[in-house]
This record gives C-alpha cells, sequence and structure tokens, in this order.
C-alpha cells in the first residue's frame, strides 16, 4: 500500500488529473465507478475563495463517495493561499493540492501555476506557509520547468519535500510547451530515482493505453500514474490498466451499449449537480469523446448537442443503441 498522511492507496494508484471545466463531480463519479484511486477537483482560485465568488465555492463540493479526493488551488500571493487553504479544509477534502502547473498566459503569466517556477524561493515559502496552516496532507502538481533552459525539476521537488509536502505529479513538460509536443519522463524518472527524494512521485502526460502505462511505471519507477485528457470521454482507461498490470492481459473496448449506459449516468450526475438547463449544456462537450470511434453516430451528434430536454436526449440515446442493435 502507498501511503500519503492518513491517505492509504493501491501500490500503484491511477489518479484523475485536476482538469478545468472537466473533472467536476459528475464527471468525478464517473471515474471512481471505473477504477480512479485519488481524484482531483478542478482547480480553484484562491482569490475566489477568499472573495466567495459563487464560482470558486461551488468546486468546493465533494461527496463522500468520492473519497479519496483532494481539492487543488492557484494563486501567486502566499497570504491568499494561505487564507485560501484554511477554507478548503473547512470542505474536508482527504488532500489539499497546490497548482505549480498551469501553463496558461492568464495564470501563469501573473506568477502562478507554472510561472512561480521562475521563483523557487517564493514556491516554496508557499508550500511551507499552507503546510503549516492545514491538518491534512498537502500535495502539489508541477511541471519540469517555465522552459527547458531553466530545468531544475529535482531541486523543486527537494525544496517542497523539505517543507512537508507529501506527494508530488510532474507533468512532463515545461510550462512553454503547453501542451505540444512529448511529455519527457526521463526527468521524472531520474527524480524518482534520486536518493534524497522519499515522497512519492506520480508521472503525468500523454498515458493514453494501458501498454504505456505499465511500460512507463517499469521504466521510470514512478509511484503512479496522474491520467487526464485520456480519460475525457474514456474513463474506462482506469479499469483497462489496472486490468493490464494486475493479468498482463488487454481489456476489449466498452461496447456501445456500455458508452451509452456511462453516458445516460454522466448526464443524470450532471443534472442532479448543476440543474437540467446548465447540466445539459456542460454535458454537450463530452459526446464527441464517448462516442469517438463510433461510426454511425456523426447522424445523430448535431441532435445531441442542440436538444435542451433531457428526456428527448435520454430518447436519443436508446435509438442510437436500437439502431445500432439492427445493424443499421
Amino acid at each position: 500500500m502507498l501511503q500519503i498522511g492518513n491517505c492509504l492507496l493501491s501500490d500503484f494508484p491511477l489518479l484523475l488529473a485536476p482538469m478545468e471545466d472537466v473533472s467536476d463531480p459528475p464527471f468525478r463519479a464517473i471515474c471512481k465507478a471505473h477504477g480512479a484511486d485519488l481524484m482531483y477537483t478542478e482547480f480553484i482560485s484562491s482569490e475566489g475563495l477568499i472573495r466567495d465568488a459563487a464560482k470558486s465555492i461551488k468546486k468546493l463540493e465533494i461527496y463522500e463517495a468520492e473519497r479519496p479526493i483532494g481539492i487543488q488551488i492557484f494563486g501567486d500571493t502566499i497570504e491568499v493561499m494561505r487564507t485560501a487553504a484554511a477554507i478548503v479544509e473547512r470542505a474536508q477534502p482527504t488532500l489539499l493540492d497546490i497548482n505549480y502547473g498551469c501553463p496558461v498566459k492568464q495564470v501563469a503569466c501573473k506568477g502562478a501555476g507554472a510561472g512561480i517556477l521562475l521563483d523557487l524561493p517564493k514556491m516554496q515559502a508557499m508550500a511551507a506557509e499552507i503546510v503549516k496552516q492545514v491538518s491534512i496532507p498537502v500535495t502539489v502538481k508541477t511541471r519540469l520547468g517555465w522552459d527547458h533552459q531553466s530545468i531544475k525539476i529535482l531541486e523543486v521537488v527537494q525544496r517542497l519535500q523539505d517543507v512537508g509536502v507529501q506527494a508530488v505529479t510532474i507533468h512532463g513538460r515545461t510550462r512553454q510547451q503547453m501542451y505540444k509536443g512529448s511529455a519527457d519522463w526521463s526527468y521524472i524518472g531520474a527524480v524518482k530515482a534520486d536518493p534524497s527524494i522519499h515522497i512519492p512521485i506520480f508521472g503525468n502526460g500523454d498515458i493514453d493505453s494501458p501498454t504505456k502505462a505499465i511500460a512507463y511505471k517499469d521504466k521510470y519507477g514512478v509511484d503512479g500514474i496522474m491520467i487526464g485528457r485520456a480519460s475525457i470521454g474514456y474513463p474506462w482507461i482506469f479499469r483497462e490498466i489496472k486490468h493490464y498490470h494486475a493479468t498482463g492481459n488487454l481489456l476489449p473496448p466498452p461496447t456501445l451499449v456500455e458508452r451509452i449506459e456511462t453516458v445516460k449516468k454522466h448526464l443524470t450526475h450532471a443534472i442532479e449537480w448543476k440543474g437540467e438547463r446548465t447540466g445539459i449544456l456542460e454535458m454537450r462537450r463530452h459526446y464527441a469523446n464517448y462516442f469517438r470511434g463510433v461510426t454511425g453516430i456523426k447522424r445523430y451528434r448535431s441532435s445531441l448537442v442542440t436538444t435542451n430536454d433531457a428526456r428527448t436526449i435520454g430518447d436519443l440515446l436508446d435509438e442510437i443503441t436500437q439502431k445500432r442493435s439492427d445493424g443499421d
């Protein structure tokens, strides 16, 4: 078993990445049902929390069935982040995660997210204050560095470990790369292999299949893997990796019936969480991913993303199943 504070995980846990506009409770419920061991919320603005902004406060909502779960925050001001951490702790997550990896301009260029990697003393001081503020475990998600000329990821992890951070997830790209190119896991493996590092190290970036997940586990020695984009519309990736890890065999892909059932559950959760109108609107971004590669789905896609009635959407999904069963 792997342990982060009082949080016990499997010997090779799979983590659901914090993804803005994706990792909400409805999506997390689906990923949990398909094998995610530890999940994180969408990242939350520390400024939004201390100003009681409705959008930020809404993101604090977590449910018992989701545990273990971490709430992730970002910000560029130490005092604001410390105060936000206290607010997060009152929501009673399993963990608190600090975002030192977001590459988007509105975050990183203001000194938050990956931007703080340009100021390692400040990064360390911020983490230290948050660790002192809360009684729950603190983890960090970060990138290799701002660009390839400034990669100091081993020093980053050493500094975080020194102030009490209990686990670090490393995305194998720099901020400059954004989401382009390939994630370089050699840096992640070097951190994990360094004798000075004794906290869990999770790898993140480009894991999109069971075979790749286990190959990277074996090659780079990480304690677990965080999965982001590959899980969008394909939560089955968690169970597929677990099965391959345990047996060495690949599971068959989900059937159309499984996909339809999962979409229905996701839609139901979305409506329960945000109401019918918003739930339906926010679900639209997921349909293309859920049905990627399914033949004959094109003629239904426009209806799925324009229909505003849950019952009608359910009828459409049933029709897709029936038409395929009839060989149409």
